[in-house]
């Protein structure tokens, strides 16, 4: 049996678009360059079929600028499907678009109708359960939505919390296997995890935590070696790749695919 936290056979991507350079950031560290992303994702479209999963290339959304992230608009699980209610106001309109690719894929398609907001990059689904962490994106009303929605499938729910200035909960975890967490100690120190097995990114390299596992690969962004070299000797396979390009729009490994 595969295990469904980290094994898949498809992935659904979509192409950087121009106006990319308009993209949300927490701050501004320099306008991403379009052509590099185009590389990198590439190579990151590259590794994941590499794996031999079907891989879905969506066409770039010229009037939603992040929509590259597409992790935010949805949750896969293995019996159904959840879009997104995103807490960023320009964002909600990325997932309409998103909707059409998971239908042609699952019978049961769901979705967030709100008052609340949540995004796919504050959940993060374990061998034993779904962490949603509550975050300037994520809100209480939109995790009780999802928690209501996922019991249906069999799925239980844990609210944690996102620490004060990260964006989302993944972008200081990921999941190495069913059972087995890399995430910084700042978020390992809140007891999130605890009863897991959690191996820390290094000191200065937190960065490093937003990663996935995806079949064989752990695909984590390029540029930190004590991180990289730390999951070799224990015994994963990393292709490292570079994401200097989205970092500036504060993205990562896990933000550019929905796996399933």
């Amino acid at each position: 049996m595969t295990d469904p936290t980290y094994e898949f056979t498809r992935a659904i991507t979509r192409r950087p678009s121009a106006s990319i350079t308009d993209g949300l950031r927490a701050e501004d560290t320099g306008t991403p360059d379009l052509d590099q992303m185009l590389r990198d994702h590439a190579h990151y479209v590259a590794t994941l079929k590499k794996t031999g999963a079907e891989v879905v290339e969506l066409p770039p959304l010229e009037d939603f600028p992040d929509a590259v992230f597409v992790e935010d608009t949805a949750l896969c699980l293995p019996r159904g499907a959840v879009l997104m209610r995103p807490g960023a106001p320009s964002r909600m309109g990325e997932v309409a678009h998103m909707a059409p690719a998971l239908r042609d894929f699952y019978d049961d398609v769901r979705e967030i109708v709100g008052p609340g907001h949540i995004e796919g990059g504050d959940i993060l689904v374990t061998g034993r359960e779904i962490l949603v962490g509550r975050s300037d994106r994520t809100d209480a009303a939109g995790v009780a939505e999802l928690t209501r929605i996922v019991s249906d499938w069999g799925h239980n729910l844990r609210e944690v919390f996102t620490p004060p200035g990260v964006l989302h909960f993944k972008t200081d975890c990921s999941l190495l296997d069913g059972d087995t967490i890399l995430a910084t100690q700042r978020l390992d120190a809140s007891g999130c995890f605890d009863g897991y097995r959690v191996l820390h990114v290094a000191d200065g390299e937190e960065a490093a935590a937003n990663s996935i596992r995806f079949n064989q690969f752990v695909l984590m962004p390029a540029g930190f070696p004590r991180t990289a070299e730390m999951l070799d000797k224990a015994g994963f396979e990393v292709v490292e790749i570079n994401n200097s390009e989205c970092a500036k729009l504060d993205g990562g490994m896990s933000c550019l695919s929905l796996r399933f």
